[in-house]
This record gives C-alpha cells, sequence and structure tokens, in this order.
C-alpha cells in the first residue's frame, strides 16, 4: 500500500469528473485521508484568517476567556483554554475558538433550542474577525459540497446524493486551533489519536506540522503541502459505506519549537438526518475491527445529532446536553 497521501487538483472537476472520482475512491480506501488542490479559496482570506487568529491567541487570557463557550450555552460556541478539552478523557496541549453557522435569535431552530445551533462569539477589539470568519466558512462550505459530489461519484452514486439525502442543510462546524510549544520533553499530545464525527472535514493547515495520520500499525506524517487542504471522512461516511471508507485515526504532536495554528470545518449531515446505510454501493463490508475507541461505528443507529451529542459529552463534560 502506498504510505504517501494523494494530492488531487479540483480545478477542473467538470472536466475530468471520473477521473477526479477514482482519485478520490483510492484515497478513501487506502487511507481515509487526501490533499485538495486547485480548490478556490482566495490565499489572501487564508492569510487574513491566520493573521487574526494570531492576534486572538495573543490577546490576555481574561480577554480570550470573554468568548468562554459557556457564553453561548448548548450553542456550542466560543474560546476554550489550554487543557480545555479532552480526548480519550486526556487532555489537549491546545486552546481554540468553535464557530457555527451563524443563526439569529428569530430563527426557528434557535426558538425550539436546537443544541449546536445559535449565534457565533466573537472578540471585540479585532476589527474584521467576525467578517472573516463567516467568509471563510461559506467558501470552504462551498467547497464541501463540491468533494461530496466526488465523493457520491466515487461511490458510482449520482452526484447529488449526499447534497438530496444528507447535505440540503449541512451541520458545518468550524475551529481555529493554537498549539504552542511543547514546555518540556514529556510528551503531551496536541491532540490525541482520534477520528471524527461526521462526513468530511476539510484542513487548513500552517507551515509547522505535526499532523500524523494511522496507516495500518504505523504513523505517517500528513505535512503541509502550499495552498492545500487536507480532507479526511469521518465516522457517518464510514458507517454510510459499511467500511469501505473507513473514518481513520489521527493525531497531532507539535515538536517544532513553533506556535502552530489550524483551521478544521467540519462539513456534516445535517443535524436531524437519519443515518442509513448505503444500499446502492455494491461490494462494500462489514467491519468489527477494533477501533482507537473501542467502538464500532455500525452499531450505530438514529440521527447524526444523536451521535453528536453523545460525542460532545466526552469531549467537554462541563458542557455536556443532557
Amino acid at each position: 500500500m502506498n504510505s504517501t497521501i494523494p494530492l488531487i487538483d479540483f480545478s477542473h472537476f467538470e472536466n475530468n469528473k471520473a477521473g477526479i472520482a477514482e482519485a478520490v475512491k483510492n484515497a478513501c480506501v487506502q487511507h481515509g485521508f487526501f490533499y485538495v488542490a486547485g480548490h478556490g479559496v482566495p490565499v489572501e482570506l487564508q492569510q487574513r484568517l491566520h493573521l487574526l487568529s494570531e492576534l486572538f491567541f495573543a490577546l490576555p487570557a481574561d480577554e480570550k476567556m470573554a468568548i468562554a463557550m459557556h457564553h453561548a450555552g448548548k450553542a456550542w460556541r466560543g474560546y476554550f483554554p489550554l487543557n480545555g478539552e479532552l480526548t480519550s478523557g486526556k487532555p489537549d496541549l491546545k486552546e481554540g475558538i468553535y464557530f457555527g453557522t451563524e443563526l439569529n435569535a428569530e430563527d426557528a431552530r434557535v426558538i425550539a433550542g436546537l443544541p449546536l445551533h445559535g449565534a457565533n462569539l466573537f472578540p471585540a477589539g479585532i476589527p474584521g474577525f467576525a467578517e472573516t470568519v463567516l467568509e471563510y466558512m461559506a467558501i470552504v462550505t462551498r467547497l464541501g459540497h463540491l468533494v461530496m459530489k466526488a465523493i457520491s461519484l466515487s461511490l458510482q452514486l449520482p452526484e447529488d446524493y449526499f447534497y438530496e439525502k444528507y447535505n440540503q442543510d449541512p451541520l458545518i462546524l468550524f475551529r481555529i486551533f493554537h498549539y504552542p510549544p511543547k514546555a518540556s520533553s514529556n510528551q503531551q499530545w496536541g491532540v490525541g489519536e482520534h477520528t471524527d464525527y461526521g462526513l468530511l472535514t476539510i484542513l487548513k493547515q500552517d507551515t509547522v506540522g505535526g499532523l500524523q495520520v494511522k496507516s495500518g500499525n504505523d504513523w505517517i506524517d500528513a505535512p503541509p503541502i502550499d495552498n492545500s487542504f487536507v480532507c479526511n471522512i469521518g465516522d457517518m461516511l464510514d458507517r454510510m459505506t459499511g467500511g469501505l471508507y473507513r473514518s481513520t485515526p489521527h493525531r497531532v504532536i507539535n515538536e517544532s519549537g513553533r506556535d502552530r495554528y489550524s483551521f478544521p470545518l467540519f462539513f456534516d449531515p445535517g443535524f436531524d438526518t437519519q443515518i442509513e446505510r448505503i444500499t446502492q454501493v455494491n461490494s462494500i463490508y462489514e467491519t468489527k475491527a477494533e477501533r482507537w475507541d473501542k467502538a464500532s461505528v455500525h452499531e450505530f443507529s438514529g440521527t447524526y445529532g444523536e451521535y453528536l451529542l453523545n460525542k460532545i459529552g466526552k469531549v467537554f463534560p462541563g458542557l455536556r446536553i443532557e
């Protein structure tokens, strides 16, 4: 098996759907990860987002805590400090801000009290921060729809299969993470081994590196490639394809001696969509192999929101939603 995560150019998708779909299929079967080039996300926007993020994380702790996650309640937005997020019950060496689709108080989902829906919390005193985050989320969400077309075709499904069934109103969750340099030689993961929960993660990395992907019994690096995004599939696509496309464990450790920033956008099924096996897909198989969390996604039935809320309670025990 090729241990190199492939780079797939989406710039001519309309003229090369079959070729891109085949490349995506090979990447999903072999790795669950691939790089995307030709994505259409302006470099200037990426640079602006990075600069504003550096400004935010350089603020004093009390100014960052002014938008702490508890202020957003069940909307699950805002800042968390170092060691404030857990992976497998252990604190991660990172701090971050959580965002989602911006909804006002008059939105029916907000009025109904639907978890993970609401307004974002943005820092005061950093001009352009909110506008840049919302612009970035909108453009990368469009990229998510494009990549999901390729994934649909890679499974020999109509290209709008996921859009029609799961992503007409996708649950979009966006994160900005800051990984400080390790303070000592005692190993502490920036984020421990895990898989992502939903359909597709679209990650902007900085130049520092530190992302590692499980390949068989080994870990391989997923180094930054200029003006590209790292995409990986999540638990729900694993569940839907019966294990043909697996949600691959990955982790981060920042051994560079420098600050590391990353920007993952989670392009997921709609909150109330029922997760089902794709019966139209041929030659798929079940797998009950032990995962990093000793659980099988194939035993899950229900809506994506139910799956996600169960996971959130383990990552942020203080924000557990009853």
